[in-house]
């Protein structure tokens, strides 16, 4: 009996297109910076940052998905190594609000001036 190789270039082209659609998005929206987005806050951030984060957090899961294959993983293992990496992310993105809101405050309330 032979193995036959099966053609990935359908997904592959698939893979292609959602991610380069979501880069796009996040392209244009950087570009265009609608001020709807840009002038409202959300949690002490704009809202087209959330924006960037969640695009952002879907393109890296869908990075996993597709090219660490776990599509065909069971439940518990996709688990095991997504939630780590969700935590990790989360807890970045609260570190970086904190200190840069921290030093914003800092600069903006005394006699230090901004040197960047």
């Amino acid at each position: 009996m032979a193995h036959t190789h099966e053609s990935n270039t359908k997904r592959i082209w698939l893979v292609f297109g959602f991610l380069s659609l979501i880069t796009i998005v996040e392209v244009i929206l950087g570009i265009i910076k609608p001020e709807s987005l840009y002038m409202t806050n959300f949690l002490r951030m704009n809202l087209l940052n959330w924006i960037f984060i969640i695009l952002t957090l879907v393109k890296a899961y869908y990075i996993m998905w597709a090219f660490m294959h776990l599509e065909g993983e069971k439940a518990n293992f996709r688990w095991s190594i997504v939630a780590p990496l969700v935590f990790l992310i989360l807890y970045l993105i609260l570190i970086i609000l904190i200190e840069g809101d921290y030093i914003f405050e800092v600069f903006k309330n005394s006699h230090y001036k901004w040197m960047f």
